[in-house]
């Protein structure tokens, strides 16, 4: 099947993913391969102790994760995700970049980085998908 002609049609396509659209996720670059996201951080994505809640960080990867594997308009799930923490935000907005590493005829490979506004790496995530 045909992938998003751009990426307004894909931000149309992902405002269902209301717990990301709820999160304050943003689809900023479409291409090919992948995709930029980003998130503006507030007081409601810290935890107890002020930092930048793992599962924030996870949400916002996850998102281009799920952007990639889907931009083929093919339905795909994830089947394995593994996310390595880097280090604490210390700016304030968090942007995901992810990279298709591979993409077969029922898998599909990809890998995520997370970064903030600083150019800090703040997180590493790779999952695999299963094309329905």
């Amino acid at each position: 099947m045909a992938a998003f002609s751009n990426v307004e049609e894909a931000r149309e396509y992902f405002r269902g993913d209301r717990y990301a659209m709820l999160t304050g996720v943003e689809l900023d670059e479409l291409y090919e391969d992948g995709c930029l996201a980003s998130l503006t951080l507030g007081p409601d994505h810290k935890n107890a102790i002020g930092g930048v809640m793992g599962g924030v960080i996870f949400t916002l990867a996850d998102f281009a994760f799920a952007v990639t594997c889907n931009n083929d308009h093919n339905p795909t799930v994830a089947i394995d995700v593994n996310v390595n923490y880097l280090s604490m935000p210390k700016g304030a907005r968090l942007f995901a970049r992810s990279k298709t590493v591979k993409s077969g005829r029922t898998t599909i490979v990809v890998e995520v980085s997370v970064t903030d506004d600083t150019g800090r790496d703040v997180a590493l995530f790779l999952g695999t998908g299963y094309k329905l």
